[in-house]
């Protein structure tokens, strides 16, 4: 203590050092959070439809409580709750959202004091003290609006990065929608196989009787033969595809394929082509709303107040230099001000890059508006074509049963036989096989459409969260 008071110091200063040290253990400490690709693969592969978290988020997003759990069958609606569970291209939607959010939080904060302190030992003399200790503060004060301007640009960025979670979101339910049609078009495609596989067998079967009879010549059951190879062929392949198909729907949800080995799925009508989607102001809605729209839209509000920042930054900040010196016993205290003198530079040059941005951001935007117009209008003109094709199949369809009904009624009276009748059934399912591709043409240019305008999704707070940790939320 006699030491402190020979260099003028009070003991009341302490409690004040003291005051600063404590708030060191107040910072962030970095935390380890290790990262293996052997421990992410076993996370995937343990994913489940069974998941309790995926219970609660679906009965939060429905909400509804659910009855049964897992339910006995998936529609699409369920299905796309738990892409939005699991897909990871979410998740770093999310995480985009959460290092935006973060932004605006580093750009509300204020500029820290700085201290500086600069003893010096003055060898010439010993008394009254040979020590010189200058203790002096830097308190910047920011002006012309920079925080605000700083904060503006940082929301605006933040809502930009909320628009491309919905855009994201959006995506993962498209690419379910295209799976589960996929899947549903190889099942029909299957059945519909199955039953030209039966009728060209019974058909070669009558072809062999007549051979033998010697009523026809051996190179009309060889293009029989073929025909029915071919078609074992197709539905080879078809149930192929529908393997392939399931493990594909798993993939758009974010699922390991096993996940979907036994699930049970509802299939939305294959039939369903409505017409409201195409409505005039559906669209207008479209070109203003869409979530590609609203992100360039968002990022151009950003370069706006990015270059306000800039603009402002022509203006220097105050510096408050408020000191004290003890000089060899005396005491001395002192108030300083500082500030950029602005001779040399004002700023111009990153003036006039915030300026080049904003123009870019503008053009950007409009390119966005103009690709989703002409998506819009592209999509519109191949969904009323798929529509039409499904006209002209049901029309073809609808000849072939009627000559089929013909055909069958002649058999009865006796005046063909059961090859002229094999023959039109072969030419039947070939149209149901013909309206079912124009079927799912439909239905892929409607899901089109759908993605050109991005239909309402509603997109609750759940999904929008950071989700950080699933144990929280299976917790609630």
């Amino acid at each position: 203590m006699a030491g402190s008071r020979r260099l003028g110091f009070r003991p009341g200063g302490l409690p004040v050092v003291l005051a600063l040290l404590a708030l060191i253990p107040g910072c962030a400490h970095f935390q380890d959070q290790p990262l293996t690709a052997g421990q992410s693969r076993a996370s995937f592969e343990s994913r489940s439809l069974a998941d309790v978290g995926l219970r609660a988020f679906v009965e939060t997003n429905r909400l509804q409580r659910l009855s049964e759990w897992p339910p006995a069958k998936w529609d699409l609606t369920g299905l796309v709750l738990a892409a939005f569970y699991f897909h990871p291209d979410l998740e770093v939607a999310r995480a985009q959202v959460a290092v935006a959010d973060a932004g605006g939080e580093t750009a509300g904060r204020r500029p820290n004091p700085v201290l500086s302190a600069s003893p010096l030992y003055d060898t010439t003399t010993a008394l009254p003290s040979p020590w010189i200790v200058n203790f002096s503060l830097d308190v910047p004060i920011e002006t012309a609006g920079k925080r605000g301007y700083r904060v503006a640009q940082a929301q605006h960025l933040a809502q930009a990065a909320r628009c491309n979670l919905a855009g994201a979101a959006w995506r993962v339910r498209s690419g379910v929608r295209h799976a589960l049609l996929d899947l549903q078009a190889d099942q029909r495609a299957v059945e519909v196989l199955q039953r030209q596989v039966v009728v060209l067998s019974n058909l070669v079967q009558l072809l062999d009787q007549q051979l033998v009879a010697g009523a026809i010549a051996p190179l009309d059951v060889g293009l029989a033969r073929v025909n029915l190879e071919n078609a074992l062929l197709d539905l080879a392949d078809a149930r192929r595809q529908t393997a392939e198909a399931r493990v594909a729907l798993a993939t758009a949800m974010g699922i390991p394929a096993g996940a979907m080995a036994d699930v049970e799925v509802e299939f939305p009508g294959l039939e369903s082509l409505p017409d409201d989607l195409v409505d005039a102001e559906v669209r207008r809605e479209a070109v203003l709303n869409r979530s590609d729209i609203l992100a360039a839209l968002a990022e151009y509000a950003a370069s706006q107040s990015a270059l306000q920042l800039e603009i402002a930054k022509q203006y220097p900040d105050v510096h408050l230099n408020p000191g004290y010196e003890f000089d060899q016993g005396d005491n001395k205290w002192g108030l300083g001000l500082s500030l950029e003198l602005p001779l040399l530079d004002q700023n111009q040059g990153p003036i006039a890059e915030a300026a080049a941005r904003r123009q870019e951001a503008a053009a950007r935007f409009i390119a966005v508006q103009a690709t989703a117009i002409g998506e819009i209008e592209r999509a519109l003109a191949g969904y009323r074509a798929a529509k039409d094709q499904v006209s002209v199949a049901d029309s073809l369809l609808a000849e072939q049963q009627e000559r089929e009904r013909r055909t069958r009624s002649l058999l009865e009276a006796g005046e063909v036989d059961r090859v002229a009748l094999g023959v039109v059934q072969a030419d039947r399912i070939a149209g149901e096989q013909a309206r079912l591709n124009t079927l799912v043409k439909a239905q892929q240019a409607l899901i089109a459409l759908e993605d050109a305008v991005q239909a309402p999704l509603v997109i609750t707070p759940v999904l929008l969260g950071a989700w950080s940790d699933r144990e929280q939320e299976v917790a609630k």
